[in-house]
């Protein structure tokens, strides 16, 4: 696991490209970046990374506040929910940020806390006594890299709103109608120039979201995922206990679940543990429900306390067998546990919280489990008795490995001087920039060979697939020949050592072919390095290679190109070189190529991405023709009773609010209920007053039937992807192009409707109906004369090719391996490559709709 950076001060940084400039260093080259500012230019600093895991962490940071609701008492209800247009929200019923204007800052309280770093209510312990969150960070966080955000309070018995772009206030805290219950919800789109793939994954989400609320008994977190319909609610009134449980749900636990919960010096510990037929442990770590994957002085108490209680218990009864007596690993075998812990100054390794450092938390989490331990044990003599024999169990096998590992070694010499494997393609020099290569096949190996460069690449090929060490004894995993010759090749011993420094390469590369068998190999070599060595894992020595995913042949010249992207830009680029685009029915045409071209083909790209998420929606774009005004599109989509209603700004939303209110006499509340639960029937829009148009809405079977408050309460959806629509629509209307370009002409008496627009480049010319299928047909001009298939192995290409595509450190792509949740790992390779077939095939079906995912570019 890569280490979280320590936060910089966001007073000065030094601007480099200043002090470069001449090589001065003046008052001029300081350079003050403050909030938003600092986050932006310093992601790394506030969250995990801008991948995958930092872009979880901004939700997770949401949760967390909502959590600290209700921790104090404020909020039982908490809902994620991930939008059609890739945004997401979360919800809570808590008690609403305050929006009156701060004493000190002389702006809204909810400006200040969601822009404002080192702003909240968690540094005095009078709002929250516990809290997860204690830097000030996470809320701005999240407004700061994140291209827009809305904040939604509900609050003294009103409905507040206010929005942010890249962490700067762009509206004024407005009060958009009566309110029957509190709570916040925030809604954020990542920036996609500071995340590269912002697409939030439901199963990741859904692992933290079960997780806090088994930690949270009796609060409910829901997920919805409006993508795909997915929705699961969270709801746990056994807390830890069933936590535990529940990871051993395919296991055979020895018996139910000891749950410890104690209060002592403003700290609350819970510990649920429970022996099961596991081989390793599962041991898991909270501190205010935040994961510390490096544990911390709770988990060192929760392991001295259990080795201590349960040592003494065996020596009482006397049930160690003569002079073998178990250590700590062996009563952590077969071992799934929960530690939380609550208090109220907690000191965390970092702003991720890996580790909890507090001193004094040790002692209090080691009294209260060996107190509840040892009565326990004394209770129940029976779970107790087979508690201890699974640990001498456990202590007979350690001495057995032990003695067999170290007589293999002798009798193998793996790793002694000259114990070389004979394949092995060594490099000349030595150090932390040298390369191994585990290449799959003696083919692939010959052409990696040819094609290294011998200086710092050393090539070791694999024949056939490596042993599964998931379900192989060590004897029998250091008898496989392709096992020893990588023990052997990295240079240090199997089982988890210590200590890494003598390891042979800095990198060790898995470079695999792209298909499914490539996979595979991959993933038992996988399995072996988490198993036998996982300091290498975390000290982030595993790469894999991404060899490229297609063959291109033109004219008897091939080449090959890395990923689907990469093939789009290209066929693209070839397509529209010397390509005319002509527009008109009669008389001269109007040509657009070039430059023009070029923007009219980034225009459409930008149109595309929101049309696709509207008519996901279930709204075409010919049904907002008539809704068309100065080349803008509604906004606001409103439902009061049986009517739709759609505004273009929140002031004429606002006032149709006022103006049904003064109808009905009395004030109409802004529903909690998701708008988007309510779908479009597709029809076209008819009637409606001036500056709005009204629609039916169809009412799918799992939508709430009216109720009789409906004629009082407004469903108010803001749609984002047409803010994004009519920033592009301006941009076609500045290329001389209008709305009904992108809308296939009507046909009339039966006749098909004529031509506009003709794609011409040299010989090949095609007719197009409507503008919205120009790039593609750009594309198919780009495809003629390539030969294009999918790259089936390494070996298909020779020496120069593989070093041009995939060994070239100035060119290829790597990914590295990290270890981010050991437990999660360990549960997956359990699943994948262990005996048990059944969650196996549980897995299978419930991700087989993800199969295309196999053809992912090379890793």
């Amino acid at each position: 696991m890569t280490p979280a950076s320590t936060p910089e001060p966001d007073t000065a940084v030094a601007d480099a490209e200043a002090r470069n400039r001449g090589g001065e260093y003046t008052q001029d080259s300081v350079q003050v970046l403050r909030d938003a500012a600092h986050i932006r230019k310093r992601p790394g600093n506030y969250i995990p990374d801008t991948g995958s895991r930092g872009l979880h962490h901004l939700v997770y940071e949401l949760v967390y506040n909502s959590v600290d609701e209700a921790l104090a008492g404020f909020c039982k209800t908490i809902t994620v929910t991930i939008h059609l247009d890739g945004t997401l929200s979360v919800r809570d019923d808590g008690r609403g940020i305050p929006v009156e204007m701060h004493p000190g800052e002389g702006r809204p309280t909810l400006e200040v806390v969601l822009t404002t770093v080192g702003a909240g209510g968690k540094f005095d312990n009078n709002a929250y006594k516990v809290s997860a969150g204690l830097h000030g960070m996470g809320a701005k966080a999240v407004t700061a890299l994140s291209a827009w955000t809305e904040a939604q309070v509900r609050r003294d018995g009103r409905t507040y709103v206010q929005e942010y772009e890249a962490g700067r206030a762009v509206t004024t805290v407005r009060d958009i109608g009566a309110a029957d219950h509190t709570g916040t919800k925030i809604t954020f789109r990542p920036d996609p120039e500071i995340f590269k793939d912002a697409t939030f994954v439901y199963d990741t989400l859904e692992d933290r979201l079960r997780e806090l609320a088994f930690l949270n008994r009796a609060l409910r977190i829901t997920l919805m995922d409006e993508r795909t319909g997915q929705t699961e609610s969270f709801f746990y009134e056994g807390g830890i206990g069933e936590y535990v449980a529940w990871m051993n749900r395919d296991d055979s636990p020895d018996h139910p679940p000891i749950y410890i919960h104690k209060v002592a010096d403003r700290m609350q510990v819970e510990v649920a543990l429970q022996y099961s037929q596991i081989e390793g442990d599962r041991v898991r770590a909270y501190a205010n429900n935040a994961y510390n994957p490096s544990g911390g002085t709770h988990l060192s108490g929760f392991r001295a306390a259990l080795t201590r209680t349960l040592n003494a218990y065996g020596e009482k009864e006397n049930l160690f067998k003569g002079d073998l007596k178990p250590i700590g690993d062996d009563f952590s075998k077969g071992l799934t546990a929960v530690v939380s812990v609550q208090l109220a100054e907690p000191q965390f390794e970092s702003q991720t919280k890996v580790r909890l450092n507090n001193p004094e938390v040790a002692g209090v989490v080691s009294s209260a489990v060996s107190e509840a331990l040892s009565k326990y044990l004394e209770e129940n003599p029976k779970d107790a008795g087979k508690i201890i024999r699974r640990a001498m169990l456990a202590a007979e096998e350690r001495e057995a490995i032990a003695k067999a590992r170290e007589a293999l070694r002798k009798r193998k010499n793996i790793l002694s001087n000259g114990g070389l494997p004979g394949k092995l393609m060594d490099c000349t020099s030595k150090g932390d920039d040298c390369e191994l290569f585990l290449v799959e096949g003696d083919s692939a190996g010959g052409s990696a060979e040819g094609g290294r460069d011998r200086k710092f690449q050393a090539v070791l090929p694999l024949r056939g697939k490596p042993l599964n060490v998931e379900k192989a004894q060590l004897e029998t995993m250091l008898k496989n020949e392709e096992i020893v010759s990588i023990i052997s090749a990295i240079g240090i011993d199997i089982g988890n050592p210590e200590d890494v420094s003598k390891i042979r390469y800095g990198k060790i590369i898995i470079l695999t072919d792209a298909d499914v068998d490539g996979q595979h190999i991959r993933t038992l070599l996988l399995t072996f390095f988490f198993r036998q060595m996982r300091k290498l894992v975390e000290a982030g020595h595993i790469y894999v290679a991404r060899p490229p995913l297609f063959k291109v042949v033109h004219k008897k010249q091939k080449q090959f190109v890395q990923t689907n992207e990469a093939l789009h830009q290209a066929l693209m680029e070839r397509g529209r070189t010397g390509a005319v685009l002509e527009v008109g029915i009669e008389g001269e045409p109007r040509l657009i190529t070039g430059e023009t071209l070029n923007s009219l083909l980034a225009v459409l790209d930008e149109l595309e991405h929101s049309l696709n998420v509207l008519e996901r929606r279930g709204l075409s774009l010919a049904m907002f023709q008539p809704m068309l005004k100065d080349h803008t599109l509604p906004v606001f989509r409103v439902r009061l009773g049986a009517e739709e209603h759609w505004f273009y700004t929140s002031a004429e939303v606002d006032e149709f609010r006022k103006q049904k209110s003064a109808q009905l006499g009395r004030e109409l509340i802004i529903a909690d209920t998701l708008l988007s639960q309510f779908t479009q029937s597709g029809q076209s829009a008819t009637g409606g007053d001036a500056g709005q148009k009204t629609a039916t809405p169809a009412t799918p079977a799992s939508t709430p039937a009216p109720s009789a408050d409906d004629d009082v309460q407004m469903y108010l959806q803001e749609l984002q992807e047409i803010r994004g629509l009519n920033r592009a629509l301006a941009k076609f209307a500045a290329l001389g192009f209008a709305f009904e370009d992108l809308i296939p002409l009507q046909r009339i008496a039966g006749r098909e409707p004529p031509i506009r627009y003709h794609l011409v480049n040299g010989e090949q010319r095609k007719a197009m109906p409507h503008l919205r299928v120009l790039t593609h047909e750009i594309r198919r001009m780009g495809e003629k004369g390539w030969a294009i298939t999918r790259f089936k192995g390494l070996g298909e290409m020779d020496a120069d090719e593989l070093w041009d595509t995939t060994l070239d450190p100035s060119k290829r792509m790597l990914l590295q391996v990290s270890l981010v949740d050991a437990q999660k790992a360990d549960d997956m390779f359990r699943v994948l490559m262990g005996d048990e077939v059944e969650g196996r095939r549980k897995f299978i079906f419930q991700h087989g709709i993800d199969l295309k995912e196999l053809d992912y570019g090379g890793a």
